[in-house]
């Protein structure tokens, strides 16, 4: 077993977390904060959209049991990559889509992925997802930890 991280940035984390939970290979998921200036940023700050942070799920999974060529599949099926700062009905930077590459292999496939989904006409316009070598994730607050989970949902409005 070797285990590897991942993060990822499509939105309201709520709902990608969720998704994220279903996948087989997939050990553990947290939501949180990355690509901003601020230290231990809260969701009150995020928020503002004036932290430079994004909302994401770091990914925690077993590469001997899902690739991470998998997850940017699962993640661009997750969302509307195309939005520029929303998904939709959020809004602002803390809700662009946005890649955090662990290291260079990730870095190297993540921007592949977008290369090939921009050449395949799988959408209409040209893909808005930054990909960027991780920074600090900084963990949110425990009660937006499996969120939807803990009030009984199985998704959101993504």
């Amino acid at each position: 077993m070797a285990i590897e991280k991942a993060t990822f940035g499509a939105g309201c984390f709520w709902g990608i977390e969720a998704r994220f939970d279903e996948i087989t290979g997939v050990i553990d998921t947290a939501v949180g904060y990355e690509g901003g200036d601020l230290e231990h940023p809260t969701y009150k700050e995020v928020c503002t959209d004036r932290t430079g942070h994004a909302e994401v799920v770091q990914v925690t999974f077993d590469n001997s049991r899902i690739s991470y060529e998998a997850l940017l599949d699962a993640f661009f099926a997750m969302h509307d990559p195309t939005q520029v700062n929303r998904q939709g009905p959020d809004f602002g930077t803390q809700y662009r889509s946005v890649i955090f590459t662990q290291n260079d292999q990730q870095f190297f496939q993540a921007r592949a992925k977008v290369a090939e989904l921009n050449a395949s006409g799988t959408y209409r316009l040209p893909l808005a997802t930054k990909i960027e070598p991780s920074k600090t994730f900084w963990k949110a607050e425990e009660y937006h930890q499996r969120y939807l989970e803990k009030r009984g949902m199985v998704h959101c409005h993504i």
